[in-house]
């Protein structure tokens, strides 16, 4: 039989039809990712910081480097 159950301050809480006795033994399969863990998140954080070559007030004047727009 499986149940799902959700974690809870670092334990399992199942629902109440879950009636295992003490000492079952049971397995715990996560069925997300923990949040932030996500691999392209994690890979752009690698990157953040190695680019070579950018204007150094790329991230105040993006617009105009993108589309040409006057300085501000």
């Amino acid at each position: 039989m499986t149940y799902r159950g959700q974690v809870i301050g670092g334990k399992v809480i199942l629902p109440p039809e879950a009636n295992l006795p003490d000492g079952t033994e049971v397995r715990v399969e996560p069925l997300q990712r923990p949040r932030g863990k996500n691999p392209l998140t994690k890979m752009l954080l690698e990157i953040a910081g190695d680019m070579k070559g950018l204007p150094e007030d790329l991230a105040e004047q993006h617009d105009h480097y993108l589309y040409g727009t006057p300085k501000r």
